[in-house]
């Protein structure tokens, strides 16, 4: 992240923008729009600013700039045609540490512009930290098509209930539990449809009620995090991680996916490796119950699926004994993620007509698989956790009968950025791990479907304009 977003408060404040062209018009009505004190220096003003001027709406000095004119102020933005003068806004801003924007140039900005949405006083700011103002503005687009108008009468709905809410819910786990039920209950639907008054009556009912039960249940919401690839979580898990009070995360959660949980959320990392364990899962199992009897929301969030090979199970058995509530939202697990951004499908008519999926890291550490189920030569098999067992996987299915040849592709870090996809066969595997120093979390597809990724590696054609070794194939 280049920028921070903040918003400032510039109401009945000393603004300075020096140009009084269309662009500085355009500049001027946003800090208008904010309450915000605007002195406009100019030799000359557009039709636009000169009506704001007649109409008293700012203070126009007409002349060129001079340093002088900073004195007072607390944001300047320099829209001026000539890039002399902006230049020397710019560097006089900077020296006294003032908030500056220059027009068209970034480098000389200390702040930026963004693309707006307003729903006051819900406001909603859109950058692309100035490389695509056109970007900024279709997504803003985007936006205001699915946030009604009515969600800046809500918002001030609730900011006329806030202390109300606050003398009655003393906790802040508390008054958030009761805003999330009303904010995605009845009382928001009743603004949406224009019946303020019966809203607000609704909302006192709501606080009256509920104030009299202190105590409020905790919840463990086990989600599936997927392979890695932020776009492919469901709704629900992004509702979910926007709900939770702590968050209880495993390794295979990427730094993507973890952006997008509740900021102000607690955050446990339990993350395990091979003989490597940062808490046992006896204890992960005991702290979700902890965390949940003392009232909180707990977002378990594990990579993939929780109930393929995500011990998932093994947690909500005891929250169930416990009593504890909860709930479960599947992902997309690592062998449809990583085989459909690999250009690898996991079933074909032509090549394989069943899949498996097998983990290659037994509980007691051993890669005592069924051998003779797994080599079929019309059969996918997928491999979690394989790299390790990888000399026993090769050995055992050469010898149950799949042919040395039989095609085989390592996954590394599958739908991230980082993403490699490397071609072998069951006799050049190993010799491909060892030279291409190959690292977890990789999957392992063994089957004839393999020989279909060069033909199929999509992710590759259709992203030509990625950076450079964004996904980088190679075949052995």
């Amino acid at each position: 992240m280049e920028y921070l977003p903040i918003f400032i408060q510039i109401k009945n404040r000393s603004c300075l923008v020096v140009g009084g062209g269309s662009i500085a018009a355009r500049k001027v009505a946003l800090l208008r729009k904010a309450q915000a004190d605007v002195t406009v220096v100019s030799p000359e003003l557009c039709d636009e600013l000169k009506t704001m001027n007649d109409e008293g709406l700012i203070n126009y000095v007409a002349r060129g700039f001079e340093e002088a004119d900073l004195d007072s102020c607390v944001l300047v933005i320099a829209a001026t045609d000539q890039r002399e003068i902006n230049e020397h806004v710019s560097k006089l801003a900077h020296d006294l540490r003032l908030p500056v924007n220059v027009v068209d140039n970034q480098d000389l900005c200390s702040f930026i512009m963004p693309s707006i949405i307003d729903r006051s006083p819900v406001v909603i700011a859109v950058s692309t930290g100035g490389s695509s103002p056109v970007l900024a503005r279709l997504i803003r687009t985007r936006l205001e098509g699915s946030i009604p108008a009515a969600y800046g009468r809500l918002g001030k709905l609730v900011e006329g209930f806030r202390d109300k809410v606050k003398s009655a819910f003393p906790t802040v786990e508390a008054r958030r539990s009761f805003w999330e039920k009303i904010l995605e209950g009845p009382v928001a639907e009743k603004v949406f449809t224009g019946h303020d008054n019966d809203a607000e009556a609704m909302l006192d009912k709501a606080i009256e009620e509920q104030s009299q039960v202190p105590d409020i249940p905790g919840e463990v919401f086990l989600v599936g995090a997927g392979p890695g690839d932020p776009d492919l979580l469901t709704f629900r898990a992004l509702r979910l991680m926007q709900q939770a009070d702590v968050v209880v995360y495993d390794r295979l959660v990427s730094p993507a996916i973890m952006e997008m949980v509740r900021r102000d959320a607690e955050v446990v990392y339990v993350g395990k490796e091979r003989d490597k364990h940062t808490m046992q899962q006896e204890n992960i199992n005991q702290l979700l119950v902890r965390l949940a009897k003392e009232g909180k929301r707990v977002l378990r969030l594990k990579g993939g699926d929780p109930f393929i090979f995500g011990r998932g199970g093994e947690e909500i058995e005891l929250l169930a004994q416990e009593g504890v509530a909860f709930q479960v939202v599947p992902g997309i697990t690592a062998a449809n993620g990583c085989s459909s951004y690999a250009g690898i499908p996991l079933t074909h008519r032509d090549y394989a007509q069943s899949c498996v999926f097998v983990t290659g890291h037994l509980k007691d550490g051993t890669v005592d698989l069924n051998w003779k189920a797994l080599a079929h030569p019309n059969q996918t098999v997928v491999f979690y956790m394989g790299l390790h067992g990888a000399p026993t996987l090769c050995k055992e299915m050469i010898a149950h009968g799949l042919p040395a040849s039989t095609p085989v592709a390592l996954v590394e870090q599958g739908t991230t950025p980082q993403q490699r996809v490397l071609i072998a066969t069951l006799d050049t595997l190993l010799d491909v791990i060892k030279n291409e120093d190959i690292k977890p979390p990789t999957l392992i597809i063994v089957g004839e479907v393999v020989s279909l990724h060069d033909k199929l590696k999509w992710v590759e054609e259709h992203h030509t304009d990625d950076v450079d070794g964004i996904f980088a194939y190679k075949d052995k």
